[in-house]
């Protein structure tokens, strides 16, 4: 009983955790008008967030506040933000289910 105990505690603290999903950032507001809260478009040419690679909303996301990106209104949403900010955006909106059928 001993050596099963021991076993069942060993594999508890070697199984990989499951990490809580990210906390909704506090600038999620302005981005969910058209992206959505949990990143499905809300409006006719938004894109889907939902699911994508948290390095490419990143880089993206510091493209449009940088002004490589040139799309107004996302400069404008985003040219405030830190790179904090951006990070946290970017790994909330990944870390969300797509819809199926969502491209």
């Amino acid at each position: 009983m001993r050596l099963l105990t021991t076993a069942a505690l060993a594999l508890a603290f070697t199984a990989p955790a499951i990490a809580a999903p990210p906390a909704k950032p506090a600038r999620l507001g302005l981005c969910a008008a058209c992206h959505g809260e949990t990143g499905q478009a809300r409006i006719p040419g938004a894109p889907n967030l939902a699911g994508q690679k948290p390095d490419y909303l990143r880089e993206a996301l510091r493209q449009y506040r940088d002004g490589r990106r040139d799309i107004p209104v996302m400069r404008a949403a985003v040219g405030p933000l830190s790179d904090a900010e951006l990070d946290q955006l970017a790994e909330y909106f990944s870390a969300q289910t797509p819809s199926k059928g969502a491209q």
